[in-house]
């Protein structure tokens, strides 16, 4: 178990409150409303989606003409306070996100969907209690583990009505989870390529990459 310089044992008790339990049965997502987001790669369509089951809003970013049945270049991304918004270097999370956006607009269509399951789905007060056994000297796995959960927890189902809504049948991934891929699969979604998206490493995220690659089986 992780433990600090002195030797006491670091177990932070999981929040309740964001704790996910995955559903069963068909994803049900309501659409909302869209409207145009400009920024610094190119002006997207933003559409918001409802998920009941959970409470949670997610959000779907497209450029182009995304439902003329071609493959369309996609990611999948999931909430990441800390890298999107707060620039952290403890992962990778900020730097795919922007990378992703900058491809897209690089050709000019695509779609990004920005699911509301954050730290893997634990959420996010969870996530800074899995931060601290990390600082003690546990690895992401092993952080989430010790709270009580699974180390991936987050349910890939609500893609499809979302993308079902976006009229894309047929996507080209941008991930280095195969998890995702095979989850889009299992959908019914095409995956005609699964491209890589590799972020530089820095001292801060070097483990977290390391224990992504060895235990949770991403690509790099």
């Amino acid at each position: 178990m992780p433990s600090n310089k002195n030797n006491t044992e670091l177990v932070p008790t999981a929040h309740s409150a964001f704790t996910v339990t995955a559903p069963t049965g068909p994803a049900k997502v309501e659409y909302i409303s869209s409207c145009e987001l400009p920024t610094t790669f190119a002006t997207f369509q933003l559409h918001a989606f409802f998920e009941a089951a959970t409470g949670k809003e997610h959000l779907a970013l497209t450029l182009g003409d995304v439902a003329d049945g071609q493959p369309v270049l996609a990611r999948l991304h999931s909430e990441c306070l800390t890298g999107d918004a707060l620039f952290s270097q403890r992962c990778d999370c900020g730097a795919q996100l922007e990378t992703a956006m900058q491809k897209i607009a690089k050709e000019g269509r695509g779609v990004l969907l920005y699911l509301r399951q954050e730290g893997r789905g634990i959420g996010l007060l969870n996530k800074i209690h899995a931060y601290r056994l990390q600082d003690a000297g546990a690895d992401t796995v092993e952080a989430n583990q010790a709270l009580g959960f699974a180390p991936d927890q987050r349910n890939y189902r609500i893609c499809l009505p979302m993308l079902q809504h976006l009229k894309i049948s047929s996507v080209k991934l941008m991930s280095n989870n195969p998890r995702k891929a095979a989850a889009l699969t299992d959908l019914g979604i095409k995956v005609t390529e699964h491209i890589p998206l590799i972020i530089k490493k820095n001292p801060h995220n070097e483990r977290y990459l390391l224990t992504k690659a060895s235990k949770l089986g991403h690509k790099f």
